[in-house]
């Protein structure tokens, strides 16, 4: 709906996109349940949210500059689902115009195309809340400023924004595949929200390419497992703990599918390799020295901190938690991991199958004083706990 209107009133107006949105899904939630939920939903909202937008722009004095948009938009009604997932993609890529900062640019998009808060948007960024609302408030301002138009670029601008396009779905992959805090350890909505897009962009004509492919079979492969990462009461399971038989076997034939799509250029980016790293997840038993070197790759493109706690698990897989444990030692003192609960916590399982349980109470406690989600607590308070 926020792309929609923004394409109707411009990017100039974003905020008052965004505005009009809220106020319409305000007004649902206090009709709605004495009313009864309108026949088309859909349009109703969009009737209200253009009724309110129409309502400020009659009140600053902007409606003879939007009143041929406008009246065309009501003319045609609400947009059908092609419209709305093509103003989708057009949002994605007007928010990652490079007259933006690449950091800018993805928290835009998380935020006017997903609905992300600027919580959220800065627990994926690992950068405060604050930095990121004072980086939304200038992107806003920018599109205003420089009259940036609401198209699909062509060309070489098209490939210069892809790839902050691709990082947008990526976080908003990750947020659900392990999200930070709250009640859920997995936010299944956001991960469906990923593949959507990630689908938009693979099978548009304008924009599929290998690393779109690539992406989707991260995100399908990553997927499957989704279903095996607790048990019926909650109770958070590692790898070795998942019953095979609860994996989605139909994403990971999707996953693969797409992972034979990715090969077909010559460019390895870093979802190649990731989702490599994903599918050999799959096979039995899994082969940790090709993992291993897949994530020596990966840190070739991408030096990463949480990719350098990713690689250290598999050599500890393959070599013994002593050598896992030397490896993170190099990642504990890097300011991004910094109130990172996963590093303390992975750091506490090594110590625990190398037999220091007073090390790895250590690092529970330190992984408990971090904010993580209610399931995630609850398996570390255990995990402290069988070690008294």
């Amino acid at each position: 709906m926020i792309a929609s209107l923004t394409r109707i009133l411009g990017p100039a107006q974003l905020g008052l996109a965004e505005d009009a949105v809220q106020e319409a899904l305000v007004r649902a939630l206090e009709l709605w349940p004495f009313q009864g939920i309108p026949e088309n939903p859909q349009a109703w909202l969009m009737t209200v949210a253009r009724n309110r937008a129409l309502d400020f722009l009659r009140r600053e004095k902007l409606l003879e500059t939007k009143a041929g948009l406008i009246a065309q938009s009501f003319a045609a009604g609400a947009p059908g689902h092609n419209q709305f997932a093509d103003d989708r993609l057009a949002m994605m890529f007007l928010c990652c115009h490079p007259a933006l900062a690449r950091d800018v640019r993805v928290a835009l998009t998380l935020k006017s195309v997903t609905g992300f808060g600027v919580a959220e948007i800065a627990r994926a960024f690992l950068t405060p809340a604050p930095t990121i609302a004072q980086r939304l408030v200038r992107a806003k301002r920018l599109l205003r400023d420089e009259s940036i138009v609401f198209a699909m670029p062509a060309g070489q601008e098209l490939e210069d924004r892809l790839d902050s396009v691709l990082e947008v779905i990526y976080l908003i992959f990750n947020e659900g595949y392990l999200a930070h805090s709250g009640e859920a350890l997995i936010r299944k909505d956001l991960c469906d929200e990923a593949i959507f897009l990630g689908r938009l962009i693979a099978d548009n004509p304008l924009t599929r390419s290998p690393r779109c492919h690539a992406l989707l079979a991260l995100m399908l492969l990553a997927s499957a497992r989704l279903a095996s990462r607790q048990d019926a009461l909650g109770k958070v399971l590692l790898f070795e703990q998942q019953d095979r038989a609860q994996w989605d076997h139909t994403s990971i034939a999707l996953g693969m599918l797409h992972l034979e799509f990715a090969a077909q250029g010559e460019q390895e980016t870093e979802y190649h390799l990731e989702a490599a790293i994903a599918a050999s997840h799959y096979a039995e038993p899994v082969d940790w020295p090709f993992i291993v070197v897949h994530y020596d790759r990966l840190l070739e493109l991408k030096q990463s901190p949480v990719v350098m706690m990713n690689r250290a698990v598999a050599v500890a897989k393959m070599d013994g938690p002593e050598a896992g444990i030397r490896l993170l030692e190099e990642v504990e003192d890097h300011p991004r991991m910094r109130g990172y609960y996963l590093l303390p916590a992975v750091i506490a399982e090594l110590y625990i199958q190398a037999g220091d349980r007073d090390k790895a109470r250590l690092y529970l406690g330190e992984a408990l004083a971090c904010e993580c989600t209610v399931p995630e607590r609850r398996r570390l308070e255990s995990r402290m706990a069988s070690l008294a």
